[in-house]
Formats: structure tokens, sequence, C-alpha cells
């Protein structure tokens, strides 16, 4: 007979009380941020995808090397009604990311987007592919094959735009089918924040690029019939509707 709750439920305790604040793992020697740790981020790191066991989570939370932190850190659980098991197995692979906490997962996406959108040489590149690699006779396929892949980006970017699992701690409601909604979940919990955001900032510098290599194939080769490209997109979504 089991004794104690289970991981995954919370006996007493507001979800979004802070259980305990953590240094980053990531932050400067000169930086002394810290980042709260709520009970309800304790309860997703021991509840799947993860279910981090006790050696686990003392790391994340910086416990591991105490004196007496494995035992500590379960009765701390404990009076907010969370039982670890001894001797629990993880259930998911190990990477650098599960040493990170939520919030400094949600920092670093950040700090990756705007790395992106400031550094990412897109307009370099996009001259350099287009240079070598375009002849005059093959500047309008190329036109097509850009105007289609960004179409192609547009829509995936679209759908991870509605992922409301990044908003950790608030109530929102779901925009997209629960079945798609869930695979997006797992993947935001198994990255604590940091996926999707990061996949999105890498799609922006990829449209980046899209729009540079159409800007500079236009001005090395102009066309007079600048909209035939666009029409031939157009007729082609307008037959796909039809069907």
């Amino acid at each position: 007979m089991k004794t104690g709750k289970e991981a995954g439920n919370i006996g007493s305790g507001s979800p979004s009380e802070v259980f305990c604040a953590v240094p980053g793992r990531l932050s400067l020697l000169s930086s002394t941020s810290k980042y709260k740790v709520t009970i309800a981020e304790v309860q997703r790191r021991l509840s799947p995808p993860e279910c981090l066991n006790a050696s686990l989570l003392g790391g994340v939370l910086r416990r591991a090397k105490s004196k007496n932190g494995g035992r500590l850190l379960r009765e701390k659980l404990e009076k907010i009604g969370l039982n670890l098991p001894a001797g629990r197995r993880k259930a998911a692979n190990v990477t650098l990311l599960t040493s990170l906490v939520e919030g400094e997962a949600t920092h670093l996406a950040k700090d990756f987007h705007f790395v992106c959108e400031t550094e990412f040489p897109a307009r370099q590149l996009a001259e350099y592919i287009v240079r070598h690699q375009t002849e005059p006779q093959d500047s309008y396929r190329r036109k097509e094959l850009i105007l289609h892949s960004q179409q192609i980006t547009k829509e995936l970017m679209q759908i991870l735009s509605q992922d409301r699992t990044t908003h950790f701690g608030t109530r929102s409601q779901h925009l997209l089918e629960p079945s798609m909604q869930r695979h997006l979940t797992h993947f935001s919990l198994i990255t604590h924040g940091f996926g999707s955001p990061a996949i999105m900032a890498v799609l922006h510098a990829f449209q980046t690029f899209l729009n540079e290599s159409l800007n500079y194939l236009e001005k090395l080769y102009p066309s007079n019939g600048g909209g035939m490209v666009s029409s031939s997109l157009d007729k082609s979504k307008i037959d796909n509707e039809k069907k």
C-alpha cells in the first residue's frame, strides 16, 4: 500500500508559490541573478515526460552537494504534498537542458532570439548563395522556389505561435487541436520552455534570409513582370482550395 502523495499531485501550497531560488547555470561570474522555481515547476519536473529522481532534481535545484541535501529535499517536498520515491528512475534522456530551470531556459530563448535577429548574417548569406548558384536563365525559377519556401515557413510559424505550453504559470485557452497541442507540450516540457521560441527564432532568421534573397535576385535580374511568380502561387492556392 502506498503512503503519501504521488509526485504529480500537490497537497498543501499554491502552485504559484516559490519553492526556492537557484543561481543560473549559464550566468557569468559577475552576475548574481537567481531564478525563482515555483511549486508548479517542481511538480512538472517530477511528472512526465521527465520524472526526475531525487539525485537529478537535487542537482537542478543546486542541493546535490549540500550535507543531507537529499533527505532535506524529500522533507521539503513532503510538506507541500509531493512524495519522491527512493530508487525512482528518470523517464527521459538527460541533456544539458535538463539542468536549466524554466526561468533560465526562457531567458536563454530570448537571448538566442535577440542574437539571431541582430547578428545572423542573413543578407550576406543570401547574396553569396544567389551570386554563386543562380544563372540569369534560372532567376525566375529561383524566385518561385523562394516564394514557396516563404509560404511553408510561414505556415509552420503560425502553428508554433499558437502553442500555449510556453506560457507557464498562466491559464491560456488552447488554440490548437488537443492532439497537436499534446506534442508541442511534450517538447516544451522537455526543453523547459526553450524549444518552440528557439525554433521560432531560427525560422524568423530563415525568413529574413529568404527576403534578402528575393531582394538581391531582383537587383541582379530585374523582371518586368514582377507579379508573375506571386500570381502563379495565388493560382496554385486557388486550385488547391477548389479541390
